[in-house]
C-alpha cells in the first residue's frame, strides 16, 4: 500500500490525529523504527481525541466567562484560600462528589471563579453545565409545556459538575422550588454542584420558601459543602478605574 493510500484510509476511518502525525512523519523523514512510529501515531490520535472531547465539553458547558485558573486573582484581601482552591480544582471536589458555595457582594468575582473551576473540570474530562439560576428555572418551566422537562432534568443529573450562578436574586415560586428539590435530590452524594450567591447561606431559607422543601434542599446542598466567601471591592469597578 502506498503512503497516499494509507493516508486515504486514515481519513476514511476518521483517524485525524494519526493522519496528521503520519503526514508530518513523511514530510520530515524522521528515522523511526516501526514500533516508534506506531507509538507516535497512537499517541497523536489519543491527544487529538482528548482535545476534541475537551472542546465538546467546553461548548456544552456554556460558561458565562471564558476563563481559566491562570486568570484568577489570589490577592489576600479577597478571602480566597489559594491552597484550598487549587485542591478543589485538581479534581478533588468532583471526585469526592462534594458541593461548593461561593458567596460575596456583587462584582467580587463569584461567577468568574465558578466558571474557572468549571473550565478546569472540562479540561480534566468531567461533564459540566453552567446556568444562570433564574434562566434555568424559566427553561424548566417552559419545558413543562412541551414534555421535555424530564429529559432536561435527566441531562442535568448526568453532569459531573453543575454550576448554578446568581442564586437567590429572586424568591422561588412553587415550580422553581420543586425543580430545585428534584435537581439537588438527584445529585445528592452522586455528583458536585457549585452555587454562587450574593446572599449568605443563612438568608437562603426564605428565598426558597415552604419550610419543608427549603429544609430538604439546604440539608442536601449545604451539609459538608466547601464555602468561599469573597471579599473586597468590585472587580468591575477596579477594572473600570484602570481603563
Amino acid at each position: 500500500m502506498t503512503n497516499q493510500a494509507t493516508l486515504n484510509k486514515l481519513v476514511s476511518l476518521r483517524l485525524w490525529g494519526m493522519k496528521n502525525a503520519f503526514t508530518t512523519y513523511l514530510e520530515t523523514s524522521v528515522d523511526l523504527t516501526a514500533d516508534e512510529l506506531v507509538a507516535q501515531l497512537t499517541e497523536a490520535e489519543t491527544v487529538h481525541r482528548q482535545n476534541l472531547r475537551v472542546a465538546r465539553l467546553l461548548k456544552n458547558a456554556r460558561f458565562r466567562y471564558p476563563v481559566q485558573i491562570a486568570d484568577i486573582d489570589f490577592d489576600a484581601g479577597r478571602g480566597l484560600d489559594k491552597n484550598l482552591f487549587m485542591r478543589l480544582t485538581g479534581g478533588t471536589l468532583i471526585e469526592s462528589k462534594e458541593n461548593l458555595i461561593i458567596t460575596g457582594a456583587t462584582g467580587v468575582g463569584k461567577s468568574f471563579l465558578a466558571s474557572a473551576i468549571g473550565h478546569q473540570a472540562c479540561m480534566l474530562g468531567y461533564k459540566t453545565m453552567y446556568f444562570n439560576t433564574r434562566k434555568l428555572f424559566h427553561v424548566l418551566h417552559a419545558a413543562l409545556a412541551d414534555d421535555s422537562y424530564l429529559k432536561l432534568i435527566a441531562k442535568i443529573e448526568k453532569q459531573d459538575l453543575l454550576i448554578l450562578d446568581d442564586f437567590g436574586l429572586h424568591s422561588l415560586d412553587q415550580n422553581a422550588r420543586q425543580a430545585l428539590l428534584e435537581i439537588i435530590e438527584d445529585r445528592h452524594q452522586k455528583s458536585s454542584t457549585i452555587i454562587t450567591s450574593q446572599l449568605p447561606v443563612s438568608a437562603w431559607h426564605p428565598i426558597i420558601g415552604e419550610n419543608a422543601i427549603a429544609d430538604a434542599i439546604l440539608d442536601r446542598l449545604v451539609h459538608q459543602a466547601h464555602r468561599i466567601e469573597l471579599k473586597g471591592e468590585s472587580l468591575r469597578k477596579k477594572q473600570k478605574s484602570k481603563d
